[in-house]
C-alpha cells in the first residue's frame, strides 16, 4: 500500500445505535471484525438524524439522549479485501443497508511519534 495513489473501495454499513450483536452494539462488532482482518481503515459516524427501510425517522434528542440515532461505518482497503470482508460480515449485518463506492487514496501513512 506504500505506491500512492492507490485504488481502493469504502464501504459504508447503515446502522441504529440500538442495533445489536449480543451483548455490544453492531458498529462495535463490525470495527472489530475489520480490525482482526488488518483493514487499511475505518471510521464510525454518529448521524443526527435519518431513517432507512422501515422510513421511521432516527435522530438525536437533546442532551446527546438518543432515540436508536443513526451509525455509518465506513471502511476504506483494496477493493478485494473489502469484499472479503464483506462476505465474511453477512452472518452479522441481517438488515442493515451496505453500500460500496470506488475511491482514489492519496495519502496513507501512520501518525508519527
Amino acid at each position: 500500500m506504500d505506491n500512492l495513489p492507490w485504488d481502493a473501495e469504502l464501504m459504508r454499513v447503515y446502522v441504529g445505535e440500538s442495533d445489536r450483536l449480543a451483548d455490544r452494539p453492531l458498529y462495535q462488532a463490525i470495527t472489530e471484525r475489520a480490525r482482526e482482518r488488518g483493514m487499511a481503515g475505518v471510521t464510525v459516524l454518529r448521524g443526527i438524524a435519518g431513517y432507512g427501510a422501515s422510513s421511521r425517522v432516527q435522530r438525536e434528542v437533546p442532551q446527546g439522549l438518543s432515540q436508536d440515532a443513526p451509525i455509518i461505518v465506513e471502511i476504506v482497503d483494496r477493493p478485494d479485501r473489502v469484499r472479503a470482508l464483506l462476505a465474511d460480515m453477512t452472518d452479522i449485518l441481517g438488515g442493515c443497508l451496505v453500500t460500496l463506492q470506488r475511491v482514489n487514496v492519496l495519502a496513507y501513512r501512520p501518525e508519527r511519534t
